[in-house]
């Protein structure tokens, strides 16, 4: 090993709030009309350690989940469960950039948010994991093709239903307008928030984790077969939420907290219209709770059916709302703060082994 292959290669990447226009970076919708997406990143991550071994295995490990794989191949890595974005990852990285040739190592993955949070979880990993290669490796990828190399893992390869806002927003980070047209061509645009307004959104926002995990690809499969279908309530939902993200970052550019309450309500009624599993009993619960308690507006992150909710608040009524939350049966509120960086990834030399007490009295 030279002294390059001994070093620890450690990335992270940021998890998103979707604000506007989820569901327009799916596809057909997108390829057909273009989709329009707002969303932000936080200081909650998905994390990603390389350590380059000498035992011919790959091992990989998702601390936070309790799994393990072990592989001595490429060829013989199946992409299947358990972890299979892991699996597939690795794959598509040695085949592409290695000559499909197999690097020992052992991966350890963990991610502050659950599975099925609505926060991006699975594709921001996913992000984290192809940033680690890349430092490791020292490959030449850009944002966009870190981004559009983890949609085609997580989407094609492993044949994950979804969007493509996640994979961009964990790699580019920040505050972002995203425009997806046909033929995979994305543009992302940062916005430049004043300090001023992001200071007040943080104050106004209010996450609350409905301790409901949800599988989004059954809903984004539901979506995807109406606007196929052209269902026509589908479809005239995704256009109205395709309008509703310009007006959003409209709203933000300009600190007009009073419209993005008004903009959020009205997003989160289109919302409900892509499938009917989008909301449920205790989601509509917790919402009439924070209502009532003086939060002007709300809106599930993701596909919906579960995860995480966003509430605005002024910031004087914060509290309140909090308090009406934790009076919930099931979930819990979280904090947050926005991040202004996308995806990182750095080396590190191995952490220092104490040796064993045996060895230290052999060398007295």
């Amino acid at each position: 090993m030279t002294q390059q292959d001994e070093l620890v290669i450690r990335s992270r990447a940021p998890l998103r709030l979707g604000l506007c226009g989820g569901g327009t970076d799916v596809s057909p919708y997108c390829d057909q009309h273009g989709g329009a997406v707002l969303n932000l990143t936080i200081d909650q991550y998905a994390y990603t350690t390389i350590e380059p071994t000498t035992d011919d295995r790959v091992t990989f490990c998702a601390s936070d989940t309790n799994q393990v794989f072990e592989s001595d191949g490429v060829e013989a890595m199946e992409i299947a469960e358990p972890l299979a974005l892991h699996r597939a990852t690795y794959r598509r990285i040695m085949r592409q950039f290695n000559h499909g040739e197999a690097r020992p190592c052992r991966i350890t993955t963990f991610c502050d948010a659950p599975p099925g949070s609505g926060l991006g979880t699975s594709s921001t990993m996913v992000v984290s994991m192809v940033k680690a290669y890349v430092e490791w490796l020292n490959l030449p990828l850009g944002e966009y093709e870190i981004a559009h190399l983890a949609f085609e893992i997580e989407r094609l390869e492993v044949g994950l239903q979804g969007g493509r806002q996640d994979q961009y927003a964990a790699t580019f980070g920040g505050v972002n307008f995203m425009e997806f047209h046909a033929n995979d061509r994305v543009v992302v645009n940062p916005l430049r928030i004043k300090n001023w307004i992001v200071s007040e959104l943080e104050m106004s926002l209010v996450l609350f984790n409905s301790g409901q995990s949800r599988s989004s690809a059954a809903i984004i499969t539901e979506q995807t077969d109406n606007v196929r279908n052209r269902r026509g309530t589908t479809l005239h939902a995704l256009h109205e939420l395709k309008l509703d993200a310009y007006q959003m970052k409209d709203c933000l550019l300009r600190g007009d907290f009073e419209r993005l309450a008004a903009v959020m309500r009205k997003t989160w009624d289109d919302k409900k219209q892509l499938a009917d599993s989008v909301t449920n009993s205790h989601i509509n619960t917790v919402m009439r709770a924070a209502f009532a308690a003086g939060a002007q507006a709300g809106k599930v992150t993701g596909a919906g059916g579960g995860g995480y909710i966003i509430f605005l608040v002024a910031p004087q009524r914060r509290m309140d709302v909090i308090h009406a939350l934790r009076q919930q049966e099931r979930g819990q509120v979280m904090t947050c703060h926005l991040t202004r960086h996308g995806s990182q990834g750095w080396k590190i030399l191995p952490p220092f082994t104490p040796p064993q007490i045996g060895s230290m009295l052999a060398l007295r």
